[in-house]
């Protein structure tokens, strides 16, 4: 069985990237943010798009109001996604940040 390992390395522009290797492969994600950014608007849609399915039966239309209350929710991750990666904290190294 292959060992997982996950770290963080840094690309040669200097922006941070997660590395994931499974034996001798590695998936390289170049931007936490834009891929998590991509996730989400695709649940979103997903869930919009169950939705509206679902009120085509009248059995199923509970679960499309669910599904859109949940795909709603989901637009209030966006702009904390955004955000946090405006405001992605870093370690700084001791004595860099003393007066």
């Amino acid at each position: 069985m292959a060992r997982k390992h996950v770290e963080e390395v840094r690309s040669r522009e200097g922006e941070p990237e997660l590395a994931v290797r499974l034996g001798r492969e590695e998936l390289l994600i170049r931007n936490r943010y834009q891929v998590a950014s991509m996730l989400n608007d695709f649940l979103i849609g997903l869930w919009f798009l169950l939705g509206s399915i679902a009120f085509l039966w009248q059995a199923w239309q509970e679960a499309g109001v669910w599904l859109f209350i949940l795909g709603s929710a989901q637009l209030l991750v966006r702009p904390l996604i955004r955000l946090s990666h405006r405001f992605h904290l870093k370690s700084v190294p001791p004595g860099r940040w003393e007066m």
